[in-house]
């Protein structure tokens, strides 16, 4: 429930808003945090972590086009391919262009690519957990339901 506004004399144009009740700022505050610890955990693998979701989505989702990448990850296209190029260079992933369109890449994880992952996700999964257990128990469930809600772009 918002807070009553605090005002402190003049009267500006933001009216009764409060950045302490800002979904937006909120969800980014909470987005920085969680992705602290997530890099954190990445450290040894040399990987941040949207590196980490796009070599996950190329271990589930073989030879994948970056255009399919970018809905998957939510990595806008040209951080997409300035990423991809940094992966290809560690040999992590094989950039192809596909058989039906010229024009598009299809992107594949390489074994050594796939060594780091499987190295990564244990702890990825561990910052996550302990990201979560921040929350009361009874609203976990809710919570990872309504941000799957939120994150849906087709909404």
């Amino acid at each position: 429930m918002p807070t009553q506004s605090t005002k402190r004399g003049g009267g500006g144009a933001e009216g009764d808003f409060q950045l302490e009740d800002s979904p937006g700022h909120l969800l980014h505050r909470a987005q920085q945090r969680a992705a602290d610890m997530t890099a954190q955990a990445l450290r040894a693998q040399n990987l941040t972590p949207r590196q980490f979701a796009v070599l996950m989505a190329l271990s589930q989702n073989e030879g994948v086009t970056q255009s399919e990448l970018v809905r998957r990850t939510g990595v806008d296209r040209s951080t997409l391919a300035d990423m991809l190029a940094r992966l290809s260079k560690r040999r992590l992933v094989i950039t192809r262009r596909t058989e039906q369109d010229q024009r598009a890449n299809a992107v594949r994880i390489t074994a050594e690519g796939q060594r780091t992952l499987d190295e990564a996700a244990p702890k990825v999964v561990d910052a996550e957990r302990r990201i979560v257990e921040l929350l009361p128990v009874d609203q976990r469930e809710g919570f990872l339901a309504n941000l799957k809600v939120l994150a849906d772009s087709r909404r």
